[in-house]
């Protein structure tokens, strides 16, 4: 898929990346930190993510193509780089959202009499939460600087920057 109704699908794509990357990013730290947000959110958190995952590399094949019909520029050259790096953050968020939607259903029944949970239970909460924190916030970083990077190769010389 590289041209939809005639416009590049790059173009139209990466507001679904741009969109559902830092969203993932954040319904898996709030349900990493908090299990009742991950009960919550149910088996639309690893969905989401799942479909995030899925436009990371959409995006980057319509992104390549789009790279072959432009003039040669260091700009898309660095933009196209930037962007083959999401995939695996991509990758992550799903896998940390899978552990973290599985972990918040068993939570309950873990749970003793008292409703908190058994002492081992915590070691791993707490390195999923930190695993979750560190790759959510690595996606959105990264989505920011490809993003950053594109919108400088798309628009460095097409407008006037003294406004007459």
């Amino acid at each position: 898929m590289n041209l939809v109704n005639g416009l590049p699908a790059h173009v139209l794509l990466v507001h679904v990346v741009v969109v559902l990357i830092p969203m993932t990013a954040l319904a898996l730290a709030a349900g990493a930190l908090w299990p009742r947000v991950a009960r919550r959110l149910g088996i639309l958190l690893p969905g989401v993510a799942f479909v995030g995952l899925l436009s990371v590399p959409l995006t980057t094949h319509a992104g390549e193509w789009l790279e072959r019909h432009v003039d040669d520029d260091p700009l898309v050259r660095r933009h196209t780089e930037l962007g083959d790096g999401l995939l695996p953050w991509a990758l992550g968020l799903f896998v940390l959202a899978a552990v973290v939607w599985w972990a918040a259903r068993r939570s309950p029944a873990e749970a003793g009499r008292s409703g908190v949970l058994r002492w081992s239970a915590v070691p791993v909460r707490i390195v999923v939460a930190t695993l979750s924190l560190a790759v959510a916030v690595g996606a959105v970083v990264d989505v920011y600087r490809i993003g950053d990077s594109g919108a400088k190769a798309a628009w460095h010389d097409s407008f006037n920057k003294n406004g007459s």
